[in-house]
């Protein structure tokens, strides 16, 4: 007795979409089609084609976005966890077009969030902003910084409606002490809706400020979507050769 049609058909199917998404037929960012275009594809339920489309999400290899669609996952970046990342430079690296947006540009006496954030006890003028990054046009990090433009003066002239600040500011500005705040949040509404996720969704919150010398120079709030950014860092025991730390490389 031959086994019923759906029993076969999806594994057929999940089958095709995995060889288009290995062959890289189909690249990080590439919508799969729609459920209802798979049925009538394939001339199958909707049941069947959740059983095709189940293990490639268990595996990574696709996500599923609610009312947006099913696209071919994007590879998760690592980076060091003591090191800078350029967040440009990461995207490109591994092969994806690169986009970058600047929300919002302000210069202000720096108030009292501002002061926590900077740790700085005088009020300082700063620059703040407001910056979104993409890979393969989807948004991939917020970025919230703020500038001590006592420390760094000319960003006050840069263009960063062009230029991306974390990048400038490592191109232009030497730094001597960093320190990572990394931790794991749900978004607010309004950044949800900036990075395209649902506000239940799991975001990596990395902070990080910088220093040259006792001069306070930058705080950044970069806010990932979870399943695109990870932190990895190498380390061996006291006296077996120090720490040592893995490169930037893409999953």
């Amino acid at each position: 007795m031959a086994p019923p049609k759906d029993s076969t058909l999806h594994k057929r199917i999940r089958a095709e979409i995995q060889a288009k998404i290995l062959s890289g037929a189909w690249p990080p960012g590439h919508r799969i089609p729609f459920e209802h275009e798979l049925m009538g594809e394939y001339a199958c339920s909707r049941m069947t084609v959740n059983k095709a489309l189940a293990p490639l999400a268990e595996a990574g290899l696709i996500v599923r976005h609610r009312k947006v669609g099913t696209f071919v996952a994007r590879p998760r970046i690592h980076s060091v966890v003591l090191d800078i990342p350029d967040i440009p430079a990461e995207v490109t690296a591994r092969g994806e077009p690169y986009g970058y947006e600047l929300l919002a540009r302000d210069v202000r006496r720096a108030g009292s969030g501002d002061l926590d954030r900077l740790g700085l006890e005088r009020p300082v003028e700063v620059l703040a902003l407001r910056c979104l990054h993409r890979a393969s046009r989807r948004p991939f990090a917020l970025e919230d910084r703020l500038i001590n433009l006592e420390t760094v003066p000319e960003a006050r002239e840069v263009d960063f409606a062009a230029t991306a600040p974390g990048s400038w500011l490592l191109g232009h500005v030497p730094w001597t002490e960093a320190e990572h705040r990394i931790s794991a949040a749900s978004p607010s509404k309004a950044v949800a809706d900036l990075l395209s996720i649902e506000p239940t969704s799991a975001c990596l919150v990395m902070e990080r400020g910088t220093w040259r010398g006792s001069d306070r120079i930058t705080h950044v709030r970069l806010t990932f979507p979870g399943d695109a950014y990870d932190l990895v860092a190498r380390f061996a025991p006291q006296g077996a050769g120090g720490a040592s730390e893995e490169p930037p490389r893409p999953r």
